[in-house]
């Protein structure tokens, strides 16, 4: 992390992005390949499917068996999605993107909601809205991998190999605003600022 921590504040920014993307990254590159992190979305997901698959209607004697199965499916199609995210990224070079959070976050939540009621036979489900399902499932943990992840761990992988990835990148210069044109003639508020500035 002492690279990473020799970079402009803007860079480390577009480096690290936020929470999730800096758990990852303090993880060794080997361990945060954009396969893992997907096999692993695809473990929480396989996880989150235990308690439908042991209590629905459906198949309930051989339950363990179809949860072992799908999981299989999970894992190695999150997996594979991380793979191709990185070929992608690797020929087309571009940086990182933050996913739509207000989105992907709710959708495995909806998802599981939606395949409990099929599982517990609350509701017959037609074969196009289970496909919904598992596309609600499915998909977040690989669209963050492909916007976000996938290029944050190229660049750290550049960075490692002793290379600048932001040669030729123009940084957003930061707007110098005097602190006392922000809050005017409220010393109070002056005297804050002053006593966070000399911290």
């Amino acid at each position: 992390m002492t690279k990473v921590e020799a970079l402009a504040p803007a860079e480390q920014e577009t480096l690290l992005g936020t929470s999730l993307s800096r758990r990852f990254a303090r993880l060794p590159l080997w361990l945060s390949h954009p396969a893992n992190i997907g096999g692993f979305y695809g473990l929480l997901v396989a996880l989150a499917l235990l308690l439908p698959y042991a209590f629905g209607d459906q198949n309930n004697e051989v339950w363990g068996v179809q949860w072992i199965y799908h999981t299989s499916l999970l894992l190695v199609a999150c997996a594979l999605s991380g793979f191709v995210s990185l070929v992608m990224i690797s020929i087309s070079k571009r940086h990182p993107v933050a996913p739509p959070r207000q989105i992907l976050y709710p959708m495995p939540f909806l998802g599981l909601a939606l395949l409990s009621v099929d599982r517990v036979g609350m509701m017959a489900m037609p074969s196009w809205l289970v496909t919904v399902v598992w596309a609600l499932l499915l998909l977040p943990g690989p669209v963050y991998v492909h916007l976000s992840w996938a290029p944050r761990w190229r660049l750290l992988c550049m960075i490692e190999d002793g290379t600048d990835p932001f040669i030729g990148m123009e940084v957003k210069a930061e707007e110098n605003v005097e602190a006392e044109e922000m809050v005017g003639e409220d010393t109070e508020l002056l005297e804050v600022v002053d006593a966070f500035e000399s911290e």
